[in-house]
């Protein structure tokens, strides 16, 4: 695999890679793991010591994922990327998670790197989907030269304008992924006693026009309670769910639950 092309966090010149070590002209040096991944956050960086995601949660969401519920997701942001010409693009997954998308971005496009917060979700995509490149970092300072990234996907993740604009190649874009308001309502049904729609207006994002906007529903059904509670792990409300709760949802099976997502494309623009 050809190596990374980063940029130190810390002064912004090029970081070069020998022998597992990533290091810039100013001799900061960042380690790369045995799994691959360069952690590019520095302690300052940080607002809390393991910021992100933790291992349950990491492993919650790869349990979910491989069971193929959102497939038509990736399936569909495929089909975008091969729409878009970007075969020979570089492309960033901007807020990873634990690669589920990142590998698959690979049937599209020759340079995938994935970049998150949270270090036990880097490792763990880091190790399974080695023809990608991962590192923990944060997205208010993306470790990548201006304009170097073709297109970012950012699917359930902050954006950040000013420095996506910046990473973003002349009339590069991005792909954003935000619940449509019906996303997972019967699971919120369970939790809320009022149980609200989410809000489906459109990102503004400065220096960037939207191109295309579609949506993606259809109905999942959820096939064990395990599959629910992994589900649940990955949502805002799943810290309003109680124990009690919690309990009648791991005795359910083939539980209907609406997916619907909305996706925005939108293009730099000069």
């Amino acid at each position: 695999m050809i190596n990374a092309q980063y940029r130190c966090p810390i002064c912004q010149s090029s970081l070069m890679l020998k022998e597992h070590t990533y290091r810039c002209a100013q001799s900061h040096c960042f380690d790369q793991a045995k799994e691959g991944y360069v952690n590019l956050l520095p302690v300052q960086f940080k607002h809390s010591k393991q910021p992100g995601d933790n291992k349950a949660m990491v492993n919650a969401r790869r349990a979910f994922l491989l069971q193929g519920y959102y497939q038509p997701l990736a399936d569909k942001l495929i089909s975008i990327l091969d729409a878009l010409s970007l075969s020979n693009g570089v492309i960033l997954d901007a807020g990873c998670g634990e690669g589920f998308y990142t590998g698959q971005f690979k049937q599209s496009c020759q340079t995938v790197y994935g970049i998150d917060i949270a270090k036990e979700a880097v490792k763990k995509a880091a190790k399974k989907y080695t023809d990608c490149h991962f590192s923990v970092a944060t997205l208010s300072q993306l470790p990548f030269d201006d304009q170097h990234i073709n297109a970012i996907v950012s699917i359930y993740a902050p954006i950040l304008p000013a420095e996506f604009n910046r990473i973003l190649s002349d009339n590069g874009y991005l792909i954003t992924v935000t619940p449509g308001g019906n996303h997972l309502l019967s699971l919120k049904q369970k939790i809320y006693q009022r149980a609200l729609q989410h809000d489906e207006d459109k990102i503004t994002v400065d220096n960037m026009t939207l191109d295309t906007q579609e949506q993606l529903s259809y109905t999942m059904t959820i096939r064990s309670g395990d599959d629910l509670l992994n589900l649940l792990s990955m949502t805002p409300f799943a810290f309003k769910a109680t124990e009690e709760v919690k309990q009648k949802l791991k005795q359910e099976s083939n539980f209907e639950c609406q997916a619907d997502f909305l996706i925005r494309i939108y293009k730099k623009t000069a």
